[in-house]
């Protein structure tokens, strides 16, 4: 049987702004208990701001979205500008506020914002190829940007706001458990909740290891 190779899209590393840690791993962990191959990647831009994650506050210098996110990977990740839709068979976004303040401006934006347009290329690219795409907590909200001519459906949590800006645009929302995925099937697009519900890691676990195995179902 063929290995499969699954990408794992990266936003930084934190969840306040970059990819949130505990998702990222729990990603890696679930494909690579399946067999799967997996590439890291990140954009090679500088983050939207940097957070102490301590305080919460903004601090200074600026950090680099690979740099960081390359902390997650081990150091083997791959610049996003070099990653083509051929070269891999699924691809997964983890959440944390880096996926919609780096890989798009929806935490600043809402529905105006626009998607890093290396994001958007290689979303676009997975759909048309027939490739699954999975995100989970936020991430859902830049694939919905990305994709909205399509129309697709996912799942955000919750949060009012942010369902409603997603229907702005035309995205339509599933209602999910923590535990839970939403499909579709029409586009191969795979969705979880994860920390837009908590409460913790082994609550978020049960829906990433979902998405994880319905995504590599699908290729």
């Amino acid at each position: 049987m063929t290995t499969k190779k699954v990408g794992v899209l990266l936003s930084g590393c934190g969840v306040f702004d970059g990819a949130e840690i505990h998702e990222a791993v729990l990603t890696l962990l679930y494909l690579d208990q399946q067999g799967a191959e997996v590439v890291c990647m990140a954009p090679d831009i500088n983050q939207a701001h940097v957070i102490n994650h301590l305080t919460q506050e903004e601090m200074d210098p600026p950090r680099n979205v690979l740099v960081e996110a390359a902390r997650i990977a081990r150091g083997e990740i791959k610049d996003l500008a070099d990653i083509t839709a051929d070269q891999i068979d699924a691809l997964i976004l983890p959440g944390g506020f880096g996926a919609a303040k780096n890989l798009s401006e929806f935490a600043f934006k809402g529905p105006e914002s626009s998607v890093n347009s290396q994001v958007k290329q290689l979303l676009e690219a997975m759909v048309l190829a027939g490739k699954p795409i999975g995100a989970l907590c936020i991430a859902p909200a830049t694939v919905g940007m990305a994709l909205k001519d399509m129309k697709p459906l996912m799942t955000v949590g919750k949060e009012e706001g942010v369902i409603g800006a997603l229907a702005a645009i035309g995205v339509k929302h599933q209602l999910c458990a923590v535990d839970e995925i939403a499909v579709d099937e029409a586009h191969k697009i795979v969705t979880t909740p994860a920390y837009m519900l908590g409460p913790g890691i082994k609550d978020v676990g049960a829906g990433i290891e979902k998405l994880v195995k319905k995504v590599l179902s699908m290729t």
